[in-house]
Formats: C-alpha cells, structure tokens, sequence
C-alpha cells in the first residue's frame, strides 16, 4: 500500500500476517491491471461496494483511494447517488456522511 494512514486494525493484520497481507495487496493490484477500467473508476466502483454492504472504513478507504487517482469529490458524491435506486437512501445518505471526510476512517 501507499504511505498513507492507515488504520489500526489494517497494521495488526500486517504485523501478525505479513504473507497473508502481502496476498492480499498482490490481488488488488492483480485485479486492478486485469481489465480496461483505470485505477479511479476501480476505486469509485469499489467504494460503491462499500456502501451497499455499509462498510464505512472501505468507503473511507476507497474514497481517499479515487481522490488520490484524480476523482473529484463531485464523483465521489455522483457515483454515490447513482445507487439510490439499487441500495436505498438511507444506505446512501450514510455513505455520504462518510465521504464527506474521507481523511477519517
């Protein structure tokens, strides 16, 4: 991962599993080469996961991830919005609760 701050349970896991972690790295890099979408429609896609199962620090993460591959917050909040109709706004309005801080988490 980059140097970035990450979170304390993400360190733990690093320091008790190193192999498994290193894997786990190695598969998103791997699925992220795999195909034509680039590196920030990756992240809007996985931070759209994120909020359909309401996993807030995977918002967080995928979040800081898009802005940092060139996403606009205006794309964080659209790609958000998008789902209304697929997982429901209040797992919506949830989500952009989340993002509008994406340095936490």
């Amino acid at each position: 991962m980059s140097k970035e701050k990450l979170p304390k349970n993400y360190e733990r896991l690093q320091e008790r599993n190193p192999e498994y972690m290193q894997a786990v790295e190695e598969l998103g890099k791997v699925v992220h080469r795999s195909g034509p979408l680039d590196e920030k429609s990756c992240h809007l896609i996985q931070m759209g996961a994120a909020a359909a199962l309401r996993l807030e620090g995977g918002v967080h993460s995928h979040a800081r991830r898009a802005l940092a591959a060139g996403a606009s917050e205006e794309e964080l909040r659209h790609a958000l919005i998008v789902l209304t109709s697929t997982i429901g706004f209040p797992s919506v309005a949830a989500a952009m609760s989340w993002i509008s801080d994406p340095g936490q988490g």
